[in-house]
């Protein structure tokens, strides 16, 4: 059976990435930060003092694309990132002063503008969460079998 586009679960998940990215812009337009930036200092906020590597594996994403992000957040005074004294090949992230400060402030406005603005209750929000979480773990299944 031909479906149309928009009967394509993936450009429906892809459309509603884009529309993100905007949400988010608009969202954290304050803090003058990116989506992928706010991802940054989520991790952060969950972990400080991380390598590199370490970072950029939660994320999911490569080195290469993380390294400009973390320089604008810290050119920005959000982070700072620093050699290891023992392998000069390490690199550690760490949230400055005003990083940490700022995770009360962001994360409260991120999560009543996700919820209030747009309609959603918290129970609904995690299911949204639970059935995307699913999916990820099955296409992940899917590209990785165990062997």
């Amino acid at each position: 059976m031909l479906m149309k586009l928009t009967d394509q679960l993936c450009f429906a998940i892809y459309k509603t990435d884009h529309l993100f990215n905007q949400f988010y812009a608009q969202v954290l337009g304050d803090y003058q930060l990116t989506y992928p930036q706010y991802l940054v200092l989520l991790a952060l906020w969950q972990a400080d003092h991380q390598r590199l590597h370490d970072l950029a594996q939660h994320l999911n994403l490569a080195s290469n694309t993380l390294t400009p992000l973390l320089k604008r957040l810290e050119t920005h005074g959000w982070l700072t990132r620093t050699r290891s004294t023992t392998d000069r090949r390490q690199l550690f992230v760490h949230l400055t002063a005003k990083g940490q400060a700022a995770e009360l402030p962001i994360t409260n406005k991120v999560t009543s503008c996700v919820l209030d603005q747009l309609g959603m209750s918290l129970e609904e929000y995690r299911r949204m969460l639970a059935d995307q979480q699913q999916l990820a773990m099955q296409l992940q299944n899917y590209l990785q079998p165990t062997k």
